[in-house]
């Protein structure tokens, strides 16, 4: 029988029930990381009288482990200026159909003739390997 590696950790659950569990989350398997991203996009407030589309992709993070992303674009260009638009996601949200999604919010760096930001909201896609 072939083996295969695989690396990861236990997580020990503090239930309060007389009986516990554990997790095994897998990190890595036959020696490639076991990891996922999530695309996001989306439009931004209007301010100083236009707004500004974005899309990116996460940073990925390990499969099945509690765990965010860190994400990072730059906006479209409207009124004659870009935005960066960078932070990191909220924990993961189970869909019932399977994989997760994320939520993340902020505000992006200040450009423009008018030096204005532009507050940007959203739920990532699902993951994707």
């Amino acid at each position: 029988m072939e083996k295969i590696p695989v690396t990861g950790f236990v997580f020990h659950s503090n239930d309060s029930l007389s009986d516990h569990s554990h997790g095994l989350y897998i990190t890595s398997w036959d020696g490639r990381p076991y990891l996922h991203r999530h695309m996001f996009s989306g439009i931004t407030s209007l301010n100083d009288g236009h707004v500004h589309e974005y899309v990116g992709i996460t940073e990925p993070a390990p499969t099945g482990v509690p765990h965010f992303h860190r994400y990072h674009t730059v906006t479209s260009m409207n009124d004659g200026h870009t935005h960066i638009i960078e932070g990191a996601t909220g924990p993961a949200i189970d869909l019932p159909t399977g994989g997760h999604v994320h939520y993340f919010e902020g505000f992006t760096t200040i450009s423009g003739m008018h030096p204005h930001t532009h507050h940007y909201k959203g739920t990532t896609g699902n993951e994707v390997g």
